[in-house]
Formats: structure tokens, C-alpha cells, sequence
């Protein structure tokens, strides 16, 4: 189906002639060969928004369909490579043309000569259906590439390869019930806008652990889940998601730089690599897709390279993995989706955004869940989706925040104040909310404590109890609280200086154990509970605060994971020197 275009307004290309094509068919534009994808039909026009520079381009120039979706490829070769909106291999791009994309450039997303060991998993006379895992590839040290059979094959095993192969070649020979013979190869085409398909989808009940203590402790993310991370510039955003995509319990990342400055991704690139994965002590890309697509990237690939992402998460879910994506930042995405709304002269909703941002972005964090996965064995796989936004300025009452609120369950709200302040992770504990709390409550019972809730609930009481306080001694001053609500205070900066605070560059405080964050937080609670009794039985409350022990529960956060014995040394000193003061006073202590 060839057309031509009739006018050219960006990145947006309307073209005549077009009456065959349909809603987003890929088209190529001009005789530069430049990629698009049809967005909007009008008789026989089509608009078209271009992934590519449209510098240059003049009406009557050809346009010509594919006759298929803007699709993703899948199979080996996914993890370590790094790839802009489209999906399109920037390593590659690199060697061949030098550091600019050429135009119109057509080189293959996945290596098509690289041969991989196929190891089979099925016998000849089996049964397979799509989902089914027919094999596997070692990919990386970390990841096992599981090989599975594509949707709309069903039949008989009639031939099975074994060794090397290419993505191309065929390891698999199906007989339908039809009696026709279909060859299975490696690698997958899948349509980037339409999820794909999953037996059921499970409750989130089991949580991502991320060891981040405040993320961790009081707002917890399940597997399967969805968070927003929203803060004003220099918050902390993209360090909060660099970490989550280090340390968070997901067996595969697929981290989705999606408008953001290209020197943070340029730190994501130069870091990963030199990461050690702390699960496999390999480096961190072993099991990492990045999707780079800047803010000097074109403005449309930038709307595509979310769904490029979820589309990989959701292939490597449906392997039995745990994925978690990262989208940093969805209001750039937003953006994107104004800048091109505007120039189809739609009607604008608020702040110019268009009528259905929030369908959109709903429809993009509706594909993470917790999963049974299609095939016969009834495997499980999750996405987490954890997406970043900028509101401009802070405000979290503008629309792509407001938008994102109405839909995910977990809101790490980051406070610009918190970050001046050097409190890394600049999560406001009051602002912040998690709907996962209650469904994760019995997993925190049996894995870390039975009276885990009661400490959580505890922490938090005593923080909101301090903002509280905080506000009569801005008007009367700290000498006319009670001896009791001073202690709150001198517990509450205890559990965000020593508790809450993280040093994202340290090599042992970067990480916590759910394990080292209960022991923590009961030597917090201990000093707390052990000091009040001790006011109530008249002890001086300046030898309570100067205890030599306060030191020591302060630096509790720097022992390293396989020390937690320290932590008990700790906690036993404690109760002695309580009970030291407790005699010099002449007093009772339990």
C-alpha cells in the first residue's frame, strides 16, 4: 500500500492514499525509508507519527505500509543489549554507522548469525501449546533463556533439535491436529500495544523486597505490584529507581530511561556494567534490558519505548520470571503524548494534557500483575511496574501525578526538603502510603516476625507523634514539652537518622536485610520502651539520651549482613546498661 504525503508538522506526517492501512500499522516514510506508525484514520488520510527526524521532508514524497503492528522481537540475545524506543540496537548502530543514528537505517534488532546452545526440554510424540517451554539457552551466567512456543501453534512433537542453532533456524517441528507441519524457531514478533496473554492473574500477597529500609519497612511494593515515585528536581527520583533496579528481589530488570537528561542514562550505562548482582556476584547487566530513548531523542519513539518495555517484561514473565520494570519518567512519556496530541488539534483536557492520558497510563500499569503463565505446567511469573514522575516544580497536584495516584497502590512521595537535607531516600514517611500493607501483613509474619505489624505501626506512630510535637515547639520551644515527649523526639530522630537515612554509596548500608531492618528496628524500639520506664521511675533524662549505648544502635545500620550477631551484642549491652542506671537511681527495671 503505497500513499504520499500531503503535510508535515514535526514529527507528525499526514499522507494520502492510505484507505487500505489500519490504526497502528508501521508505515516507512519518504524515500529515506523513515519509520512511523499510523495514530489516527480519516477516509484515506492517515496521521502518522514518525520515530525518526522528519527534517527535510516535503509533501508528494511516498509513503509505503507494512501491513503490521509496531512490533517488538524477542528471543535470545534481549539481556545486556541496550536499545532506543523502537527497540532498535544502539550497540550495534554504534559499530556500524558511528555515534548519530543515520535515518532510516534498517539493521536487525536481534543478532541472526550468533548461534546459541538449544537445549530441549520436550520429547518427539509430547503435546505442546503456545506457552509452552520446548527448551532452553543459557544466555548469560545469571539468566536461562527459556524457549517457548508461540501463540496459534498446537500439535504433536514430530522433530526436536538439539546444540546449536541461530534465532532463525528451527528447533521444533509441531503436527497440528490439522496434519500440517509447523516449524518452531527461537525467535518472537509480538505486537508492542496489546498485552500478552496469561492463564490468570494471581493476588500480589508476596512482597519485593528492595532493601531500602523505608520502602521496605513502611511501604512496601508486592511482586506484581505497581509504584509511583513521584518528586520535584534534584529529589532523588532517578537514584531511587538506579537502586530499586540494583537490589530489588526481581529476577530480570528492564529499565526504560524514557525522556530523561542523557547524562543520567549515561550513568546508568557506565554503572550497571561494574555492578556485582548481589543474588549471582555477576555484574548487574547480566540480567538487565535498558531502553535509552532521551530527551534530544525523537519526541514520538519516546511514547513507543514504554510499551517496547513492557512488552520484553511481559515475554520474560511468561518464562516464570519475576520482572521488574522501571519507566523513568512517565511524565516525559506524558509529553510526548501532549506534544503529539496537540499536533492532531485534538481537543486539550487539563494543562493542555490530552482527554486520555489516564487510559493511557492505566493501560500501561495495567500489564504488571502477578501471573499464571500460559502452557501447560502453570508456572508463575510478575511485573512490578515502578514508574517515575516529574511534576514540574513539585506540584503533585498536576494531571500526570493526579492521573498516576488513581491507579497505582504505592506512592513514594519524595520531599525536596528531605533531599537539602542530605535523607536519602527523600521518602516523606507522612505523605507516602502503600495499599499493599494488609495482603503482605501474613508473608512479614511467617518470613520475618510475627510482631513485625506491631512495629511498623509503632515507628510510624512515634514519627507522626514528632510532626505533631514539632509544631509546639516551633511556638514555645523544646523546654516546654514534657520529659516524656522529649524522649519521643530524641526517638523519633533516632529512627530517621539511624533507621530511615540510607547511604545509597556505601557498601554495606546501600543493601538491608529484612532480617538486619527487624533487629534495627527492635534495638530502636528497645532504647525507646527501656528509656520510658526509666523517666517514669525518675531517672535523669540527660544520662537516659547520653547513653554510651545510643552510639552504637546509631552505627547498627553499617554492620554487614553476615554479622547480624553483632546487632544481638548490641541489644544485650543495652539491657545492661538500663539496668545500670536503673541501680545507680535506685530504681525498678523489668
Amino acid at each position: 500500500m503505497r500513499g504520499r504525503i500531503v503535510k508535515v508538522s514535526g514529527p507528525l506526517v499526514i499522507a494520502e492514499g492510505m484507505g487500505d492501512v489500519k490504526m497502528f500499522d508501521v508505515v516507512r516514510v519518504s524515500d529515506k525509508r523513515l519509520i512511523g506508525e499510523v495514530i489516527e484514520l480519516r477516509g484515506d488520510r492517515a496521521s502518522i507519527q514518525v520515530y525518526e527526524e522528519t527534517a527535510g521532508l516535503g509533501p508528494g514524497e511516498p509513503v509505503e505500509s507494512t501491513g503490521s503492528p509496531l512490533s517488538v522481537e524477542l528471543g535470545p540475545g534481549l539481556i545486556e543489549a541496550i536499545y532506543d524506543g523502537i527497540q532498535r540496537p544502539l550497540t550495534y548502530i554504534r559499530d556500524i554507522a558511528g555515534d548519530r543514528i543515520p535515518r532510516g537505517i534498517e539493521v536487525p534488532i536481534l543478532d541472526r548469525e550468533k548461534k546459541w546452545n538449544f537445549e530441549p526440554r520436550v520429547n518427539i510424540g509430547d503435546r505442546v501449546e503456545p506457552g509452552d517451554i520446548i527448551g532452553v539457552v543459557q544466555e548469560t551466567t545469571v539468566v536461562e533463556h527459556r524457549i517457548m512456543v508461540p501463540e496459534g501453534v498446537e500439535g504433536l512433537v514430530d522433530w526436536v533439535h538439539e546444540g546449536e542453532a541461530t534465532i532463525v533456524d528451527p528447533v521444533l517441528k509441531v503436527k497440528t491436529d490439522e496434519g500440517q507441519i509447523v516449524d518452531v524457531i527461537m525467535l518472537q514478533k509480538t505486537p508492542v500495544r496489546i498485552g500478552r496473554p496469561y492463564k490468570q492473574k494471581l493476588s500480589p500477597v508476596v512482597p519485593m523486597l528492595t532493601g531500602q529500609r523505608v520502602i521496605d519497612t513502611f511501604f512496601p511494593v508486592a511482586k506484581g505490584g505497581v509504584a509511583a515515585v513521584p518528586g520535584p528536581f534534584g529529589s532523588g527520583k532517578t537514584v531511587v529507581q538506579h537502586q530499586l533496579a540494583k537490589w530489588a528481589d526481581a529476577d530480570i530488570i528492564v529499565y526504560v530511561g524514557c525522556g530523561e537528561r542523557g547524562n543520567e542514562m549515561t550513568d546508568v550505562l557506565m554503572e550497571f556494567p561494574q555492578l556485582k548482582d548481589p543474588k549471582s556476584g555477576e555484574a548487574l547487566m547480566k540480567r538487565t534490558v535498558l531502553i535509552a530513548n532521551t530527551s534530544d531523542m525523537p519526541v514520538a519513539a519516546r511514547e513507543a519505548s514504554i510499551y517496547t518495555g513492557i512488552t520484553i517484561a511481559e515475554y520474560f514473565r511468561d518464562m516464570g520470571y519475576s520482572v521488574a520494570i522501571m519507566a523513568d519518567s512517565t511524565s516525559r512519556w506524558a509529553e510526548a503524548l501532549r506534544e503529539m496530541s496537540g499536533r492532531l488539534e485534538e481537543m486539550p483536557g487539563e494543562e493542555g494534557y490530552p482527554a486520555y492520558l489516564s487510559s493511557r497510563l492505566a493501560e500501561f500499569y495495567e500489564r504488571a500483575g502477578r501471573v499464571i503463565c500460559s502452557g501447560q505446567d502453570d508456572r508463575e511469573g510478575a511485573i512490578t511496574a515502578i514508574g517515575a514522575v516529574s511534576p514540574p516544580g513539585g506540584d503533585i497536584s498536576e494531571p500526570v501525578t493526579q492521573s498516576t495516584l488513581r491507579i497505582v497502590k504505592v506512592f513514594w512521595g519524595l520531599d525536596a526538603s528531605l533531599a537539602y537535607r542530605r535523607h536519602f531516600p527523600a521518602v516523606n514517611w507522612l505523605l507516602s502510603y502503600s495499599l499493599y500493607t494488609d495482603r503482605l501483613s501474613d508473608w512479614m509474619k511467617k518470613e520475618v516476625a510475627t510482631d513485625w505489624d506491631q512495629i511498623r505501626l509503632e515507628l510510624m506512630g512515634i514519627l507522626q507523634e514528632e510532626a505533631d510535637l514539632e509544631e509546639i515547639v516551633r511556638l514555645v520551644g523544646v523546654d516546654a514539652l514534657s520529659l516524656k515527649d522529649r524522649l519521643t523526639l530524641e526517638t523519633a530522630r533516632s529512627i530517621r537518622e539511624d533507621y530511615l537515612h540510607q547511604n545509597a554509596f556505601h557498601e554495606v548500608d546501600t543493601y538491608t536485610s529484612m532480617d538486619k531492618q527487624y533487629k534495627m528496628t527492635k534495638l530502636i524500639l528497645a532504647f525507646h520502651h527501656g528509656a520510658l520506664k526509666a523517666l517514669e521511675a525518675g531517672a535523669e533524662f540527660s544520662e537516659i539520651i547520653n547513653l554510651p549505648i545510643r552510639e552504637r544502635i546509631g552505627r547498627a545500620k553499617y554492620v554487614p549482613g553476615d554479622q547480624l550477631h553483632v546487632l544481638d551484642e548490641i541489644m544485650t549491652d543495652l539491657q545492661q546498661q538500663m539496668r545500670s542506671l536503673a541501680q545507680e537511681g535506685g530504681i525498678q527495671y523489668a
